[in-house]
């Protein structure tokens, strides 16, 4: 974790030495996802299937129709019957799905969680399929069922869990069992229980009394939140360079973690270095690499990462590699070390959406399969949910990425006043030639005997270079005197006559 000065968190997740993903938290904008809200619907629009609702944020929040609990409970109830033998003579009966103006209502008051941060653009998703999440276990008060994590693999150890919880829970509310309770007994499941069911109680007790809108239940901040989500036995250390901070997880972690810990040692630690805790395990520079559009692989191929506004792409190309066998074996090699590249880079900036992969073509249908199959293992190890379409013949893959929160190059960047995020702007030749042609228009009209050009000092120096002669150009054909100001105020592309 890194605190610096104006209270921005950092905190940085490193497999093997390298940084796999990055949390960054500020007070101003501190992440939303998870907080739960009494809204109030505003808008509700029929052709979208949607609703805008306020939660007291900048921007109303998006509830679409399948976000909706009675929704859900419907289709539930419509795979029940699908399920149902034929044998038996039960008919099956087709149940309409409900429509959003069938269920909300503008003015109506409703209890929503975020699910998605809100973007530039749009404001945050939420859906009132509630969900508080603690240790080992995820409060669902809506449902009735126990659900365990799918990475608890052994029977005999879900059905334990099970029967632990099942003792315990009461009518009405429904469970998720997370994979941190593996191994678990009852009482510390109990104490994970009790825990989050009072928070619960809460939220319903300020629900009654609060008006809309309002934020009835706040996640943790970003430490113990990721400390809770994260931790696993795998986890060696915990460093922290804030005094402040690191009492408060140490707190949280011998109260939740450490009583069923077998090592002794204690994987926090408060870092206490002169330099930057950062830039003591290299993560500044992991940084600076992954807000690069380039990424270099160390066979000497590299990956171009072009985010767009609907869609992420990733070419791949080999580069400085030319292999030492034949070119079906470089590229095999080259993409191979770009599936394991581009899954690293998925989670270390956060990319989510739409996203399509261009990976070099590949004539073998068998070398086609040795990609997608990694491709789909190194995959496996990423937190948010993934969906993968096999390789085509032209090498693109097309996949889907959960997005719960903004990319890397968002949240710690901004558009570039220059190009205003495009990528691009005009080359100075072509500015050069606008001024000519502007000139051009207005000694048309009410010709002048001085002209005084403003321009950027990058053009003037051009204008006085290599394009001289477009100043030349405009003194002969309308014999006009010509000055050239460079003043450095001004955007690259703008420039002023008089």
């Amino acid at each position: 974790l890194k605190l610096d000065a104006r209270q921005r968190t950092d905190m940085a997740l490193m497999e093997k030495g390298e940084l796999v993903e990055l949390f960054i938290e500020t007070p101003r904008e501190k992440g939303v996802v998870g907080n739960i809200y009494k809204g109030k619907v505003e808008k509700v629009l029929p052709g979208m299937q949607a609703s805008f609702v306020d939660l007291g944020l900048e921007r109303n929040a998006f509830l679409y129709v399948s976000d909706i609990q009675r929704e859900r409970e419907e289709l539930e109830r419509m795979a029940e019957d699908a399920d149902e033998p034929s044998g038996r003579g039960r008919k099956r009966r087709f149940v309409a799905r409900p429509k959003i103006e069938e269920l909300v209502r503008e003015g109506e008051e409703i209890l929503v969680q975020v699910t998605k941060e809100p973007t530039e653009t749009k404001g945050a998703r939420i859906t009132n399929h509630i969900s508080i999440p603690g240790r080992f276990l995820v409060l669902m008060p809506n449902f009735q069922r126990i659900g365990v994590s799918r990475k608890i693999d052994k029977v005999e150890e879900r059905k334990r869990l099970r029967q632990v919880l099942h003792s315990m829970k009461p009518r009405g509310t429904g469970f998720i069992i997370r994979t941190a309770a593996q191994g678990i007994g009852e009482e510390e499941m109990h104490g994970d229980f009790e825990s989050i069911l009072g928070i619960w109680k809460r939220i319903q007790k300020r629900l009654n009394f609060q008006p809309a809108p309002t934020l009835l239940y706040e996640d943790l901040d970003l430490p113990l939140r990721v400390i809770r989500d994260l931790f696993s036995p795998e986890i060696k250390k915990i460093v922290l360079d804030s005094s402040e901070i690191f009492d408060q997880a140490r707190e949280y972690f011998h109260h939740w973690i450490a009583p069923r810990r077998r090592r002794r040692e204690d994987p926090l630690e408060l870092y206490q270095g002169k330099v930057p805790v950062f830039d003591h395990f290299g993560i500044e520079t992991e940084i600076e690499r992954a807000m690069k559009r380039r990424v270099w692989l160390k066979s000497g191929g590299y990956l171009v990462i072009d985010e767009a506004e609907a869609l992420t792409t990733i070419d791949v190309n080999t580069g400085k590699y030319v292999g030492r066998r034949n070119p079906e074996e470089t590229i095999l090699k080259t993409n191979l070390e770009a599936a394991r590249e581009i899954a690293k880079q998925l989670r270390l900036r956060n990319i989510g959406g739409i996203i399509i992969v261009d990976f070099i073509d590949m004539e073998k249908e068998s070398h086609r399969n040795r990609v997608y199959n990694l491709f789909r293992e190194v995959l496996r190890s990423d937190r948010s949910k993934v969906n993968i379409l096999r390789i085509s013949e032209f090498g693109l893959v097309e996949m889907t990425r959960e997005r719960t929160r903004r990319s890397l190059t968002h949240t710690i960047g901004e558009p570039c006043l220059y190009c205003e995020g495009s990528g691009f702007i005009k080359s100075l030749v072509t500015i050069a030639y606008e001024i000519f042609r502007e000139i051009q228009r207005e000694q048309g009209t009410v010709p002048a005997k001085k002209i005084t050009i403003h321009v950027h000092p990058d053009l003037a120096e051009l204008l006085q270079g290599e394009e001289h002669h477009i100043l030349e150009e405009i003194r002969e054909r309308f014999k006009c005197k010509v000055i050239l100001k460079a003043k450095p105020e001004l955007h690259r592309e703008e420039f002023l006559i008089s």
